[in-house]
């Protein structure tokens, strides 16, 4: 009875909130949760639980994945708004369930936050985890990777649902050995593109084998330490290959698996896992070839992920940078594009990016191409300043706002191309401002 009186609250407060035109996002969930903590028991699912979980890239492989289902006829379920903790994943299951707790789909797809698998997945069966990469990110929040790796490998131990790992992270590929009785195990791979480099050109983890503790090596870096790696002293690295992209061509934005040519709209590397990663997924639940290839095609995100625009008739992109290799994927297309341009970059240290800023240290600003000017904004406007300034790049280019209209307006002052990267908290308030230009 205490379940169906808060479902009851719950869908009511939902109506109101909807009335002023408000989605709600963790709100109704934390009111949930707060009332009840194992509410989660009391939903009757019968479809298959998808969670995909990241550092970089979970929010693209979510709605994609998604976008492939529904492309497919099936009736999805998900948090594509990326509310990703659980009393997100809370609020997306009180939005769609009945009074009595049952929910009717063919699919539950959940974007999951990384330190919150072992949390949700308590009293949710899940049926197919997808984890693309492990990276440090936000250390007062999350700690050390080592730390946040362990805790998703005591999760999987006693998991023996479909496990779909990248098989090019070593932070990732060693979860397949977390239960060694679980024989559903699928690696997904990215064959050596274009740009890929024989040393590591940015900041990485996994530099030791975990299983006996040798340094690991490289054939090849795609980008960070995500590349073709083996131990020269056990087996690790050595894992059957479920899925192989070959034939990349980021110019033309296409690749190959199984001999089938993906048509695409992103033009990098990142995306070519992720994108490999939804392959994986839902070739698993036997989708037809031709959804996939046709949700890929016409799939974009449009909120500040790599995000493509014309503004004022100037070519734009923009796109999330939350911890170094964020940023150095954004700097990797930047520099793998010859046109002249500039960079405005937004940073901030609220709550959510996390107050400690020290990461930005490890973005490679070494060997800017045809950059005519470099404008930084945020809170750590100075901060990421300096930064560039060290890095080498001539400070009679590099302009600093605190005000980040003002730094909007400068950039836009020039119809040369540009490329915008900003932090979590940033992000959507410079996208809002730049898309303002355009009204």
């Amino acid at each position: 009875m205490k379940n169906l009186f808060i479902i009851l609250v719950i869908k009511i407060l939902y109506l109101i909130l909807k009335l002023f035109r408000k989605n709600g996002g963790n709100f109704l969930g934390k009111l949930a949760y707060d009332w009840n903590p194992n509410i989660f028991k009391h939903f009757k699912i019968e479809c298959p639980i998808i969670a995909v979980t990241a550092t970089n890239g979970k929010t693209m492989t979510n709605n994609a994945i998604v976008h492939v289902l529904k492309t497919a006829n099936k009736k999805v379920i998900s948090n594509t708004e990326g509310n990703n903790m659980e009393t997100g994943i809370l609020s997306t299951l009180l939005k769609s369930t009945t009074i009595t707790g049952k929910i009717k789909a063919d699919y539950l797809v959940f974007e999951v936050d990384e330190g919150y698998i072992p949390v949700v997945f308590k009293d949710l069966k899940l049926d197919t985890l997808v984890i693309i990469d492990f990276f440090r990110d936000q250390l007062d929040r999350n700690g050390e990777v080592e730390a946040l790796i362990l805790r998703i490998k005591d999760f999987l131990k006693n998991y023996n649902g479909n496990l779909v790992l990248n098989k090019d992270d070593p932070n990732v590929a060693r979860l397949g050995k977390a239960n060694p009785e679980n024989k559903n195990v699928y690696y997904f791979s990215v064959e050596k593109y274009k740009y890929a480099t024989e040393e590591i050109k940015e900041a990485g983890e996994g530099k030791f084998c975990p299983f006996c503790n040798t340094r690991i090596e490289y054939e090849y870096y795609q980008y960070s330490h995500i590349g073709k790696f083996k131990c020269p002293n056990c087996d690790y690295g050595n894992n059957e290959i479920y899925k192989l992209a070959t034939k990349i061509d980021l110019k033309n934005k296409t690749f190959k698996v199984d001999d089938i040519t993906y048509q695409i709209k992103f033009s990098s590397i990142y995306n070519i896992y992720n994108f490999m990663a939804v392959i994986s997924c839902v070739s698993l639940y036997n989708i037809d070839t031709e959804y996939i290839k046709k949700a890929l095609s016409n799939f974009i995100l449009n909120n500040g992920r790599l995000e493509e625009l014309s503004v004022k008739n100037t070519p734009t992109i923009i796109n999330l940078a939350k911890n170094p290799t964020g940023a150095n994927v954004s700097l990797r297309i930047l520099k793998e594009d010859d046109e002249e341009k500039e960079l405005l970059f937004v940073l901030n240290d609220n709550l959510a990016d996390g107050y400690d800023v020290s990461w930005i240290w490890d973005i490679n600003f070494d060997n800017l191409k045809n950059i005519k000017r470099i404008i930084t904004s945020g809170k750590r406007a100075y901060d990421i300043a300096i930064r560039i300034k060290t890095a080498g790049f001539d400070e009679n280019k590099i302009e600093a706002y605190l005000d980040l209209k003002e730094a909007i307006k400068s950039l836009f002052s020039t119809n040369i191309k540009k490329y915008v990267i900003a932090n979590y908290t940033s992000l959507q308030p410079t996208r809002k401002e730049i898309l303002n230009l355009n009204k």
